[in-house]
């Protein structure tokens, strides 16, 4: 086991866990790792390249070609898949109706969690997603597990998208996340459930500085 720290943040989807793991990198200056990014961008190559979710052949052929890397540009994180940006384009709603149909796949979770944890060895990070704490780093330094109401969660992401997509509805965005919870905590392969040892963090009534300080409190006495 390396010195290095890793912070888990797990949780369901629009919870946040973004937002929270963006602000404690920055803060503690640590890495920061979008898993959820790696997944969408691994769903918008399917889509692109038409891949039959039920062909295994198929599904192991197109992830030898799909090489994912994250950069720093402005203070924020962005990914590349196969050298081209696509940190706007993985939040469209095309890859979100698939994105979790995608990440239940054997191959793509045993693919991803291989890239995840060879990052996390040399560095300090931040890594948020659904199986942080319970497949990818069983042994993290922290891990906090988020929740917040539907209701709340679907008008945070509603705001969020309205701007890019302004036809979209609340309706549509509420069916979404249900949706998404269900695939999530169901999947046989790694689903979604917080590890025994993980800090539960229900940001419903939170703001993202109160969120912020909840968790710093949590990783300082961790640091000295």
């Amino acid at each position: 086991m390396s010195n290095n720290i890793v912070i888990a943040i797990d949780g369901y989807s629009s919870c946040g866990k973004s937002t929270l793991a963006k602000a404690l990198a920055k803060k503690l200056h640590f890495i920061y790792i979008d898993s959820g990014a790696m997944y969408r961008a691994v769903t918008l190559y399917f889509l692109r390249n038409h891949v039959d979710l039920t062909n295994h052949e198929q599904i192991a052929e197109a992830l030898k070609n799909i090489h994912l890397n994250f950069h720093s540009r402005d203070y924020q994180t962005h990914i590349t898949l196969n050298d081209e940006e696509v940190s706007e384009e993985i939040r469209q709603m095309p890859v979100s109706d698939k994105v979790s149909e995608v990440a239940a796949l054997r191959e793509v979770r045993h693919e991803m969690v291989k890239q995840q944890q060879r990052m996390g060895r040399s560095k300090n990070i931040v890594m948020d997603g659904r199986d942080i704490g319970t497949t990818v780093f069983p042994d993290a330094t922290l891990k906090i597990f988020m929740t917040a109401d539907p209701k709340v969660r679907a008008e945070r992401r509603f705001k969020e998208l309205q701007e890019k997509n302004p036809n979209i509805t609340l309706e549509e965005v509420f069916e979404n996340i249900a949706h998404r919870d269900y695939q999530d905590t169901t999947r046989a392969e790694s689903p979604l459930v917080r590890a025994p040892d993980a800090i539960i963090l229900d940001n419903t009534n939170m703001t993202p500085d109160q969120q912020l300080q909840f968790a710093l409190d949590k990783v300082e006495p961790l640091l000295s």
